[in-house]
């Protein structure tokens, strides 16, 4: 069964950049999907905040349109979360997975804190 190990997240100041990566471990079969990022701050529920087709096409969640930039790697079965121009209300944990029916077996996903 597929699992997902997140990577990258970090404590950074306000207008600071990170990039998150994401390996699937599994069949390549369990990534040929459409996969998103995810993020679950302290308080709130996990919210999508981008996807990326297995064509490469993408899209954003209003909140990050601009500053997120989601890229795929079907090779490595990795996907990538380049985050610039960072807010504290970026803080969150993030995860990656499927963005239809997602798979129940989340990462551990990885901590982002945005602070001065």
């Amino acid at each position: 069964q597929v699992q997902f190990v997140e990577s990258g997240g970090g404590l950074v100041q306000p207008g600071g950049s990170l990039r998150l990566s994401c390996t699937a471990t599994g069949s390549i079969r369990d990534f040929l999907y459409t996969m998103g990022w995810y993020r679950q701050a302290p308080g709130k529920q996990r919210e999508l905040v981008a996807d990326i087709t297995t064509v490469d096409s993408t899209s954003y969640a209003d909140s990050v349109k601009g500053r997120f930039t989601i890229s795929r790697d079907d090779v490595e079965k990795t996907l990538h979360l380049q985050m610039n121009r960072l807010k504290p209300e970026d803080t969150a944990v993030y995860y990656c997975n499927r963005k239809f029916l997602p798979f129940n077996n989340w990462g551990q996903g990885t901590q982002v804190i945005v602070s001065s």
